[in-house]
């Protein structure tokens, strides 16, 4: 009976836990959202950014309200959608990848499936440009698919032969430098129009975002989160190991195949929008974890796309306000607060094992 209660007070501190992390969250998305519209090369003060917001009329002095509209309505909240959206991508591509192969510093960077997808967007945007088309967002989308789903082929042929998961992601990073020293080659013979617009895209940069980019970024990105919580079943059994899951009627191959989808089309997504975006697949769920303390999927799925959207939004307001109005790359930014964690995660493993 005393086991029960304790197990009972156990698993209510832990839906308190979650319950004030999930509100914590979503309350510093809410205030990086705001300043992410208030704070840049143009400081908007806060008042005018709630009266633009909720369509109020501006009694104070300074810029026209024309100015101001277009400054947040066109740059700035597309902007800032477009890193949420795509910082959750990101989050949960890792999160699925680090599932897949039973590894906390598994990412879809690590693992060169960026690098691919960013390989192929970039042979395709020199390629229609020569011939001066322009390409839809399905084309970009679809290419940077292809190269995630080519270096993921490479990933999965390698793990066959490797049983160390230390060396299996050491061939990822060596592919991905592969794939990003054949982009170079690449983006040295190009036209010089076409250098400038490759050379801030494969840098990855959330700006430029509009809202047509943004509803096609939020329809994929919804359509695989409700994807993934519909597999938050089957990836508890197969948590606790593939003979386990078969044993309860997981499919398991369906299974392995729809994690390599969707976080290929994840990571495919962000490619094709904001180019190579560096560590956050990896440090996000790994922070997500120690917050909540739990590793159940329908916890961790919302969580992590919650945190990776905090996690690109405030870094794309340091990228864009720490040296204005020089501009640094986004992956600059997630790497100096990526890095760290991927470094913590592997002593404390190494500690474990000791």
């Amino acid at each position: 009976m005393g086991t029960r209660i304790q197990q009972k007070e156990k698993g209510s501190d832990g839906r308190s836990r979650v319950f004030f992390w999930c509100l914590l969250l979503l309350l510093f998305l809410f205030v990086l959202m705001l300043a992410n519209l208030c704070i840049g090369s143009v400081d908007i003060p806060f008042a005018r950014v709630m009266c633009i917001l909720t369509g109020s009329p501006w009694l104070g002095s300074g810029w026209d309200d024309d100015f101001v509209s277009t400054v947040i309505w066109k740059i700035r909240f597309p902007r800032a959608v477009a890193a949420v959206f795509l910082g959750g991508a990101l989050a949960l591509s890792g999160y699925l990848l680090q599932t897949f192969f039973h590894n906390p510093i598994a990412g879809p960077f690590v693992l060169g499936i960026s690098s691919g997808a960013k390989l192929c967007v970039a042979l395709t945007m020199i390629l229609t440009a020569r011939y001066m088309l322009v390409l839809p967002s399905a084309v970009l989308i679809f290419a940077a698919f292809l190269g995630a789903m080519i270096s993921m082929g490479f990933v999965l042929l390698l793990s066959m032969r490797v049983e160390r998961m230390s060396l299996l992601i050491v061939a990822g990073i060596m592919i991905g430098y592969i794939c990003s020293a054949i982009t170079d080659f690449v983006v040295t013979f190009a036209e010089d129009a076409q250098i400038v617009n490759l050379h801030n895209w494969t840098r990855g940069s959330f700006s430029g975002m509009n809202a047509e980019n943004d509803m096609v970024i939020m329809l994929l990105t919804v359509l695989c989160f409700l994807g993934i919580l519909f597999l938050a079943k089957p990836i508890s059994a197969y948590q606790l190991g593939e003979e386990y899951a078969s044993s309860l009627g997981v499919n398991v191959r369906g299974l392995r195949v729809c994690l390599i989808l969707l976080s290929s089309l994840l990571a495919a997504v962000v490619t094709a929008y904001a180019g190579p975006v560096s560590f956050v697949g990896i440090a996000v769920p790994q922070l997500v974890r120690q917050l909540v303390r739990t590793a159940r999927p329908l916890v961790l799925i919302p969580m992590c796309f919650l945190g990776g959207a905090i996690f690109c939004l405030g870094c794309d307001l340091i990228a864009r306000c720490v040296f204005a109005p020089t501009e640094l790359s986004i992956s600059t930014v997630t790497a100096v607060f990526g890095a760290p964690v991927v470094i913590a995660v592997m002593l404390r493993r190494q500690k474990e094992r000791l």
